[in-house]
């Protein structure tokens, strides 16, 4: 299926956001997907998959919604202006604008640390939601940790950690100081809002896609996604996982890209847009 592509600046408080829109260029659209962006690099790491997901999904009938959020990418600000809130509120911004372009289903789609905020989304908005997971971070706490490792690495390879860094670095941030990591200043409203966050999303959320990256492709859940799962589950949402193989794009040094990610969510999309008979609204 033909494709329509828009660029465009959102506007939204402090500046703007990049955004990128891509419909069907033909009929009506079978969900809207909103694409919630992954952590720091490792949201710059998937950019390629993420452009080749939303190009795939747009063909399929969905239309497809990708956002820079505060100070990152080519939207206003700099990294160290976003907050967790900030950033939620970016893509409820953006899902009302993509509301004036269709009604069709909602699925946020949320890679990596994306899924976290993804999760904190479902509860600021009033309307049924789903899940597309990529890869998901279930936990704020332990994503923040792995990302102070990274200045932790740096500073023992110039010889300067000490024992206890890691607690002082969260110090100097409850204080109310921002760090630099890797090229990131990491201000302490978002590094509050990331250590608090968890994978727990609003009752409203009715069905969940969970796809996973690793080795091989019969992979199952690990404990504590396999827990979260069940608790899904047991409150009546439709949790479909699916592992496949291939490689860790999001972290990986070079380019990476994995196609039987893009095959996965294409087949796992296609039986679960449900309610596509929906008519979108056409401006």
């Amino acid at each position: 299926m033909a494709v329509r592509q828009e660029v465009f600046h959102l506007p939204a408080a402090q500046g703007v956001r990049l955004c990128l829109w891509r419909e069907p260029s033909a009929g009506g659209m079978r969900g809207l997907v909103v694409h919630v962006p992954a952590f720091a690099e490792e949201m710059n790491k998937a950019r390629p998959m993420t452009a080749w997901a939303g190009r795939d999904l747009a063909g399929r009938g969905f239309g497809t919604l990708q956002i820079d959020l505060l100070g990152c990418g080519d939207s206003s600000g700099d990294f160290g202006d976003a907050s967790w809130e900030a950033w939620i509120d970016d893509i409820v911004a953006g899902i009302a604008w993509a509301r004036l372009r269709t009604n069709a289903p909602l699925w946020l789609w949320g890679l990596r640390g994306g899924a976290l905020l993804a999760s904190a989304v479902t509860h600021a908005i009033a309307e049924p939601t789903s899940l597309l997971l990529w890869q998901p971070v279930l936990s704020g706490k332990a994503h923040l940790t792995q990302f102070l490792r990274l200045k932790l690495a740096a500073d023992l390879l110039d010889g300067g950690a000490e024992r206890g860094a890691m607690q002082r670095m969260r110090e100097k941030l409850r204080a109310g100081d921002n760090i630099e990591i890797a090229g990131y200043r990491l201000s302490s409203d978002l590094a509050r809002g990331l250590d608090g966050a968890a994978f727990d999303p609003a009752a409203m959320v009715r069905d969940v896609i969970w796809l996973e990256v690793g080795a091989t492709a019969d992979a199952t859940p690990n404990p504590v996604a396999q827990a979260k799962i069940d608790a899904l589950r047991a409150r009546g949402c439709t949790v479909t996982f699916h592992a496949v193989a291939g490689p860790g794009f999001w972290h990986s040094v070079e380019t990476e890209r994995c196609a039987a990610l893009i095959e996965a969510t294409s087949e796992t999309m296609a039986p679960a847009s449900h309610d596509a008979a929906r008519d979108p609204i056409l401006l």
